[in-house]
């Protein structure tokens, strides 16, 4: 029945992509991400947290998990001033709640009080912004090209980020143009809570997408992975809005 579902969904997006103009390319093999990639992820490390205290800097120090008042995941820095992308679900009981996002500073743990600035359900996706600078930030690959089915990926979670190895393409990333606000797309590394939220990264170090879930089959109760899911907006769309918020926002003192 699985095998079954899985040749109709194949089916159906290549018909919707024929019906685009757009042909899958063939799958690909290429070398994992070098050990250079993972530092550069390391650099750009960045965590959310949920919470209804108004000052977390006590507990940063015992770490960022186990932690029963509250709810976090993984987040991305897509631009110099302090935004970053991460999964909307993340956000879910935010409201009436403080969130911070989390950086390593000289190897401490330090929480930045962010807002708001988007949130999609349907594609799982928010944007937050904190008043910090963050010279290391991720740039995307391109979104006029193909992502093949099979490129090289690693993920950069704090549950698996650093300790989960790399992986690849199940699905093939379409270009973006004219595809509306986002898509979706899978990758076979196994997720874990906390790790929602966090960047996909191809073997140059660039930005694929933002992991989002993870499917697991229980036959007998012993649950088999089967892959992750991820999602990727639409840059330019995503772009403007974060230089709408620009415009919107009150100047701030930009920490460093």
């Amino acid at each position: 029945m699985i095998s079954k579902w899985r040749w109709l969904v194949a089916s159906g997006l290549v018909l919707v992509f024929a019906s685009c103009g757009q042909t899958p390319p063939p799958p690909v093999k290429a070398p994992p991400p070098s050990q250079e990639v993972y530092r550069i992820a390391a650099r750009r490390f960045a965590a959310i947290v949920v919470s209804p205290r108004e000052d977390i800097a006590g507990w940063l120090a015992s770490g960022i998990g186990g932690r029963t008042d509250a709810d976090g995941g993984s987040a991305a820095p897509i631009a110099p001033d302090g935004y970053f992308l991460t999964a909307d679900h993340v956000l879910a009981r935010s409201e009436g709640r403080h969130v911070f996002v989390v950086r390593r500073v000289d190897g401490r743990l330090r929480g930045y009080p962010a807002r708001t600035v988007w949130r999609s359900a349907d594609l799982d996706l928010a944007l937050v912004h904190a008043d910090l600078a963050t010279p290391e930030f991720y740039r995307w690959t391109p979104s006029n090209r193909w992502l093949p089915q099979g490129t090289p990926v690693m993920h950069a979670g704090v549950a698996t980020g650093f300790r989960g190895g790399s992986g690849k393409l199940v699905s093939p990333l379409p270009p973006i143009a004219g595809l509306g606000r986002g898509v979706k797309f899978k990758h076979d590394i196994p997720l874990e809570p906390g790790d929602s939220g966090g960047p996909v990264v191809d073997a140059q170090g660039m930005l694929v997408g933002i992991n989002s879930a993870v499917e697991y089959l229980i036959p007998l109760e012993t649950p088999f992975f089967i892959e992750s899911e991820a999602n990727r907006p639409n840059v330019a769309r995503l772009m403007r809005l974060i230089a709408a918020d620009r415009n919107r926002r009150p100047p701030a003192a930009i920490v460093p």
